[in-house]
């Protein structure tokens, strides 16, 4: 892998997008401040795209050494967005979090929620890249 990092804080699966399309050339580490389960609708949503998320697990913020960070990208809209105390640039997303259901909400209602978090995310995260910031030290 290359030696920066992009982090994404949050969960439902966000962080295998970035891998996939960074591939070798962006360390990505994926973290929430609530950490669960890596949810079956983002897997789902995640393979329709060619990207196997499948054997990923959700992971703590607390998890991440501060110093192996070179940017962090935060995702929280709605939800609590996790405490990072590394000194290093910072992009905030406000991407609403896909694993929130509504009451009475068919399954493929949620899936259209986690498609549209993945499509927003794969664009933004091709900015980044065009823009030149996920490969610089």
């Amino acid at each position: 892998a290359g030696p920066d990092a992009a982090r994404d804080a949050g969960h439902g699966g966000r962080g295998g997008l970035a891998r996939a399309i960074f591939g070798d050339t962006v360390r990505v580490q994926s973290a929430g401040s609530a950490p669960s389960r890596v949810h079956p609708l983002a897997v789902r949503a995640m393979a329709e795209v060619g990207i196997d998320i499948s054997g990923q697990r959700s992971k703590s913020v607390d998890e991440i050494a501060p110093g192996s960070v070179d940017l962090v990208i935060t995702l929280c809209a709605e939800e609590v967005c996790p405490a990072f105390l590394a000194e290093v640039p910072r992009l905030h997303w406000p991407i609403e979090d896909p694993a929130r259901s509504e009451p009475g909400e068919d399954e493929a209602s949620q899936l259209e929620r986690f498609r549209r978090a993945r499509d927003e995310i794969a664009a933004r995260l091709r900015t980044l890249t065009a823009q030149g910031m996920a490969s610089r030290r």
